[in-house]
């Protein structure tokens, strides 16, 4: 079985300092590293053991990390939560899949629709109107027991990485889009980015069956057979998760002061030591003006982004090798 791109980080940075990486054959990206010192730490694809397992789960439940952000004070998307039947039930609670359509209406279409507790931008979706709205939320239901409404903000999309007190990485996430040569059509357009993609290790990212690419087709009055005009960009997505086919611009050398300290209190106030701060405004490169949190993710994954050159790829095996001195040395409470 092929080793998966950040077990191998792991593995080359762990060389650096003399640590041993023990990894599951069968689950690659599953493994056990053991440092000089004795001391051993598990870690699971982007989880380590430097982020608490109650504030990683906190980080998880976007409904709940968004009460605790908004009590600290910070600005967050402005949402409620809607549940399947069976939990209504079960917590006396009315606030059901016909509940969260008339909270859609009081904010105003278009609306974002996303699960409570998936990653990678999975079913996240803008809601145009009242049949999206229920195709979108049975579909979310079937796979988990909730989901959230929230209001549509504009903005620039941008991921701010940080471990402890340090920003390690800026960038902003462009959703998956498609560029027209005036010959292509859509689906060949899609195909060329997905080989693109495997030519540059992000493997087969682009999910051709994706019920949002048809929705955005349909409604730019488009299919898999229109050709497309050169130089005409078409968003095939709205959501802009590197996970689903967006590209990454890096800001890491120009992220300005005011947001470096707003991400890094927002990860202090999370007890967080490690996270991926997401976050909408118009310029990270300008002092705050304004801004929306999106999320807080206690476990970010970074293949994605390293994908996109040398200068990435680097980044991410320093912050790597910082998260493995930290854990040689801190992790020894059981010894």
């Amino acid at each position: 079985m092929e080793t998966p791109f950040l077990t191998s980080i792991i593995q080359k940075v762990a060389e650096e300092i003399g640590a041993v990486v023990l990894v599951d054959p069968e689950c690659p990206f599953m493994g056990l590293i053991t440092f000089k010192n004795g001391n051993k730490t598990f870690f699971r694809t982007t989880r380590f053991s430097i982020n608490s397992s109650g504030s990683t789960a906190i980080a998880k439940d976007k409904s709940v990390s968004s009460f605790f952000l908004n009590h600290f004070g910070y600005k967050v998307t402005e949402g409620k939560t809607f549940f399947s039947e069976e939990l209504c039930e079960e917590l006396a609670n009315v606030r059901n899949i016909d509940a969260g359509l008339s909270y859609a209406k009081e904010l105003g279409f278009p609306v974002i629709i996303k699960p409570i507790n998936l990653s990678q931008g999975i079913f996240v979706t803008k809601i145009h109107n009242k049949k999206e709205y229920y195709q979108v939320a049975k579909k979310i239901l079937q796979k988990v027991s909730g989901f959230i409404v929230e209001r549509f903000y504009s903005g620039n999309d941008y991921r701010i990485l940080v471990l402890d007190n340090e920003v390690v990485s800026a960038y902003q996430r462009i959703p998956l889009l498609i560029t027209g040569d005036g010959q292509s059509n859509v689906l060949e357009l899609m195909q060329q980015k997905q080989e693109n993609f495997i030519k540059n290790g992000r493997k087969e990212i682009i999910d051709f069956e994706d019920y949002r690419i048809k929705k955005n087709l349909q409604r730019r009055k488009l299919n898999f057979s229109s050709v497309i005009p050169k130089n005409n960009i078409v968003y095939l997505l709205d959501n802009a998760n590197l996970s689903t086919g967006g590209e990454a611009v890096d800001f890491t050398e120009s992220i300005h002061p005011d947001f470096q300290k707003l991400a890094v209190s927002i990860t202090k106030d999370m007890e967080l030591r490690l996270a991926g701060v997401d976050i909408l405004t118009s310029d990270i490169t300008s002092p705050i003006d304004d801004y929306t949190i999106i999320e807080v993710n206690g476990a970010p994954s970074l293949s994605h982004y390293a994908s996109f050159g040398e200068v990435q790829t680097r980044r991410v095996e320093n912050l790597y090798l910082k998260i493995l001195k930290i854990l040689e040395n801190e992790n020894n409470w059981e010894k």
